[in-house]
């Protein structure tokens, strides 16, 4: 029996996204369980899983949860889920952290919603320091190791931590500056990625408070889905 991992809607759901984009680019074979997004999911994933929260990794009688502890899971038994060379190593576990643990302006007023285009009217100082920050980020990181990727030249942990922010400037029309442009690319091209979008774009579901959060954020211009139901 292999890696079964349980996620929720793809069109929504940026911790999902990360593990899967992650396994799914190193060739780490898993199946998934899609678990719809509803507002009254949590009770249910509270009786499956240890936090109550998607995603969370099965391997037998091993149950993980959280998306940093589920990368350090699969890097004790894949090769290539951080980069081998020490520095860039150490860097990319420092960027991830502090995706996983910060940016919360960003995912608060910026939510994952890979099928629309939205335009915004006005971001606040403190989105705009959250959007600056990872800038400086990705540019510092392809700098220092030389890309495309941002621990150098092949894709790892970090930047699955970053993929939902790829489909988040591109939904809200945020142009990056310097080489971070052209990571975005890359980023939104990888076949990983791409696989992910078309599901997602595929989903006839909508969750209402998600859908409602764009009202409050701007204005929809387009919506690539597939209709609703």
């Amino acid at each position: 029996m292999g890696y079964l991992l349980h996620i929720t809607n793809k069109n929504y759901s940026s911790w999902s996204l990360r593990p899967w984009v992650l396994m799914r680019a190193l060739g780490i074979a898993f199946d998934e369980v899609l678990h719809r997004f509803t507002r009254g999911s949590a009770p249910d994933f509270r009786e499956i899983s240890p936090s109550g929260k998607v995603p969370w990794l099965v391997d037998g009688d091993t149950v993980v949860w959280d998306t940093l502890a589920i990368a350090e899971y699969l890097a004790e038994r894949h090769p290539g889920v951080w980069p081998a060379d020490a520095a860039a190593r150490a860097w990319a576990r420092c960027a991830a952290a502090e995706m996983h643990s910060g940016f919360s302006v960003l995912r608060g007023q910026h939510g994952m919603n890979v099928g629309v285009r939205v335009a915004v009217a006005q971001r606040s100082p403190e989105l705009l320091a959250d959007i600056a920050r990872i800038e400086r980020l990705w540019n510092e990181g392809l700098a220092r190791f030389g890309g495309p990727f941002l621990a150098g030249p092949a894709f790892s942990a970090v930047d699955a931590f970053y993929a939902p922010v790829a489909y988040r400037f591109r939904t809200y029309g945020i142009t990056s500056q310097g080489a971070a442009a052209g990571y975005m690319e890359t980023m939104l091209a990888h076949p990983a990625m791409r696989e992910w979008e078309a599901a997602a774009l595929a989903e006839d579901f909508r969750d209402p408070p998600h859908e409602d959060e764009l009202a409050q954020i701007g204005r929809v211009t387009a919506d690539l889905r597939v209709p609703a139901r």
